[in-house]
């Protein structure tokens, strides 16, 4: 961990008293399925699997389940989602099937949604300006016509313009995507099975009719068009800009940027559209109601197990995995939960699969410019732009997504030309959010936790040089220095910091090249081609080997949807006996 502020505090992890408890006997050396990596997307396809019927284990490497979706006591008494922060995407059905409600899921929602602070000088004594958005349009048309009247008339517009489009596209994440080689070469009967999974793509065509050129180019402009189509003002166009470009290396002016926005938008909490929260006790709860949901079916899940080698055999069909230590698990089926990558370069046998395969997941983009910075402070920050009130309590504008250095989208393209050049950047796009504003379980009466979401930071440095500690606290210093200028006296309130840049996300959290996807979200790498096209449906040149984490269709986010569609099609190959 790096450190930061006057106070120096040592790692440890934590589990909450309310995470998943169940303490399974024995390793058994047979089940019908192997899931590889307690990630959420792994967690929801052994529910599934075990709700059916099917025996089934998880195996995670690290001493804690979640994946990226964690909660670690970094600094102690400090509670943190160490990587995934912000929960939206879960799957509603995912979210009834396995009662997460029941099993300890409790969720803060929140409204305002985000805080733009401009910097800049006050006019006649006042506070320099802000742009809040929340769920209330009045409050929405005020905020947006400090920068434009026309552009506050044009929000709603536009709004309801994007939820039609996730109207129609909701429906894809919830089915696999077309087997197009079963469509090609498959028996009648596997043609049939294939021609009755075009029905959501059909629906959604009919859905958006003849808008429909008009949602291509959204899908497929630069957001930078999309938004100069629709608005005037900088601050509103940079702070829904920062949606389509985060996590992804890509800046507002790429091509395709446009899905990533549609991504971040069409998230769904309780039944409540467009919502995103916090969860209590942080994103490590996710991960232990949906394991809690597994055991609860029968599932077993093992820590500290680390799958070396999934076995394949001279037929082609898995037949389990071998762990580092050397014991073999036989099963029937492998679901993967790790990285494309790492399935397939790493734990599959390469004489095993075709080589052009190989060399296509040898070309699936996992290029991440992430590195999260999980803060520990005694004290809220205080905005220039929105001053606290005298009792420190936590207002409005502290619960939201705090976008930092986004009044302009030329900053968010100079941000990232610098990361192309292998160069942290310089005035980097922040995303702060406070969870502890609204959960008090994370943090110390009077202090707070702070996430902040940070880009544009290359995985690999220009002129050779590495991210040790010394590149890791200059980057994070550059970060620290541009909240204190929006936020004057943040420095001093810092306790502690924990700095996790590309190659530290993917060797703690085992993210290829440290993107959080999993592997890049843009067209090319999405639905048919999701990771490879030709098995873009959760299935592997291996028979019974199956990808279920987000380098398969529908992608990133703590959505849950490609373990819950992996599982499902494993459970149809299972009945159909793919022997």
């Amino acid at each position: 961990m790096s450190g930061g502020g006057s106070r120096c505090c040592m790692q440890i992890v934590w589990l909450s008293k309310r995470a998943y408890s169940k303490k399974p006997g024995q390793l058994r050396l047979k089940y019908d399925a192997v899931i590889v990596g307690g990630g959420h997307n792994g967690l929801v396809a052994a529910a599934y699997l075990q709700r059916s019927g099917v025996n089934t284990v998880v195996l995670e490497r690290r001493q804690v389940i979640g994946g990226a979706a964690v909660t670690e006591e970094i600094i102690p008494g400090f509670k943190f989602s160490r990587a995934s922060y912000l929960l939206s995407l879960l799957r509603p059905q995912i979210y009834k099937d396995l009662e997460l409600k029941k099993h300890g899921l409790k969720i803060y929602f929140r409204n305002p949604h985000s805080f733009t602070p401009i910097l800049e000088e006050g006019i006649n004594g006042r506070p320099p300006r802000s742009l809040i958005l929340g769920g209330n349009v009045a409050d929405n048309e005020r905020q947006i016509a400090q920068f434009s009247k026309r552009d506050a008339k044009a929000y709603p517009e536009y709004e309801n313009f994007m939820n039609h489009l996730v109207s129609a596209i909701d429906p894809l994440l919830d089915a696999p995507p077309v087997d197009t080689k079963a469509l090609v070469q498959g028996s009648l009967l596997k043609r049939l099975r294939a021609l009755k999974q075009l029905q959501p793509l059909l629906k959604a065509g009919f859905t958006l009719g003849s808008s429909l050129p008009k949602y291509y180019e959204v899908l497929t402009a630069p957001i930078s068009k999309i938004l100069d189509h629709w608005f005037e003002s900088e601050p509103l166009k940079c702070t829904l800009a920062t949606d389509a470009v985060i996590g992804a290396l890509t800046s507002p002016a790429t091509p395709g940027s446009g899905y990533v926005l549609l991504h971040h938008v069409m998230g769904e909490l309780e039944g409540k559209k467009g919502s995103w929260g916090y969860v209590e006790g942080g994103m490590g709860m996710v991960s232990n109601a949906i394991a809690n949901a597994a055991a609860a079916s029968g599932a077993e899940i093992y820590t500290d197990k680390v799958v070396e080698q999934v076995m394949v055999d001279d037929r082609g069909k898995v037949k389990g995995v071998v762990l580092q230590d050397g014991t073999e698990v036989q099963s029937k089926l492998v679901l993967s939960n790790a990285t494309p990558h790492h399935t397939f370069l790493q734990l599959t046998p390469k004489e095993q699969l075709p080589e052009d395969f190989i060399k296509r997941i040898s070309q699936f983009d996992a290029k991440s410019p992430v590195t999260k910075i999980n803060v520990a402070v005694d004290r809220l920050p205080n905005f220039l732009a929105l001053p606290n009130t005298a009792g420190g309590k936590p207002l409005p504008h502290h619960q939201c997504s705090i976008h930092l250095n986004s009044e302009d989208m030329g900053l968010l393209n100079e941000a990232y030309d610098d990361a192309c050049k292998g160069i942290p950047s310089r005035r980097p796009m922040i995303e702060l959010c406070i969870p502890s504003s609204l959960d008090p379980t994370l943090a110390p009466p009077g202090c707070h936790v702070i996430s902040l979401f940070t880009q544009y930071t290359p995985y690999t440095l220009s002129e050779g040089r590495q991210w040790n500690n010394e590149e890791r606290n200059r980057y994070a210093d550059t970060v620290f220095d541009w909240v204190e200028k929006y936020a004057p006296g943040f420095r001093s309130s810092v306790i502690g910091r924990d700095v996790l840049t590309p190659p530290d996300l993917e060797r703690i959290f085992g993210l290829s090249g440290g993107n959080i996807f999993h592997g890049s979200m843009s067209l090319d790498q999405l639905y048919f081609a999701r990771p490879v096209p030709g098995f873009s449906n959760y299935r592997s040149p291996i028979k019974g080997l199956y990808l279920c984490g987000s380098g398969a269709h529908p992608g990133g986010g703590v959505m849950g949807a490609s373990g819950r569609n992996a599982a499902l099609v494993a459970l149809q190959d299972l009945k159909h006996d793919i022997s």
